[in-house]
């Protein structure tokens, strides 16, 4: 079934592992920024459909789909279609929140499309959703040295050094959402992309 929203709504996914041992993770960046706009804005993110965490409600007088997918980070592509065929909605309209490994520890980087990566997660919502036309809000999570194992990076619990950061960025990534919505994607990269854009990321980053 096919559900239709109201003009200017918005699909919002956050992309993590469900289970309590990812929750402190880099890789659970997206679900903790669905968490605190979730918290911000009142909405129940908690009715399962579309292989996801689901709530409904509206962010800046938007109506939203806020979305954690539960089909761990390699499948997030079944529940990012699934929602869209759900709710009729358009891709490039799809706003995805994840964590990137190419970009430094406290860096927001908003982008209209684009390839994965190398972020499994992304990859397989490109795949399939047959297209990367679709707003990406990127936190940064690069390690200080090339780690043995990204896999193991990722999905280790985040050391102190660098929770305050991840804190500040998870808000900051809120806001970025915000204005999304309410200036659109353009005002929104020209207030939170204000670093230096790295080179296009080639290292495989598994999950």
């Amino acid at each position: 079934m096919r559900i239709i929203l109201g003009l200017g709504n918005r699909i919002i996914v956050g992309l993590g592992n469900p289970g309590r041992e990812y929750t402190w993770t880099p890789h659970n960046l997206g679900f903790r920024v669905i968490d605190l706009l979730a918290e911000r804005f009142a909405i129940r993110v908690t009715r399962p459909e579309a292989h996801s965490l689901v709530g409904l409600g509206q962010i800046a007088g938007h109506d939203v789909v806020l979305a954690k997918p539960q089909t761990y980070m390699n499948l997030s592509g079944q529940a990012a279609s699934e929602l869209i065929r759900r709710y009729d909605a358009d891709p490039a309209e799809m706003i995805v929140v994840s964590d990137e490994a190419a970009l430094p520890w406290g860096t927001i980087r908003i982008r209209e499309r684009g390839s994965a990566g190398g972020h499994n997660g992304l990859k397989s919502i490109i795949d399939s959703l047959a297209t990367d036309e679709f707003l990406r809000v990127r936190l940064g999570i690069q390690p200080k040295f090339p780690p043995a194992d990204l896999a193991a990076y990722v999905l280790a619990p985040m050391g102190k050094d660098v929770q305050a950061i991840a804190d500040e960025m998870i808000s900051a990534a809120a806001e970025a959402v915000e204005a999304i919505l309410v200036e659109g994607a353009g005002r929104a990269m020209s207030r939170f992309n204000r670093r230096e854009t790295p080179p296009e990321e080639t290292d495989e980053q598994s999950s």
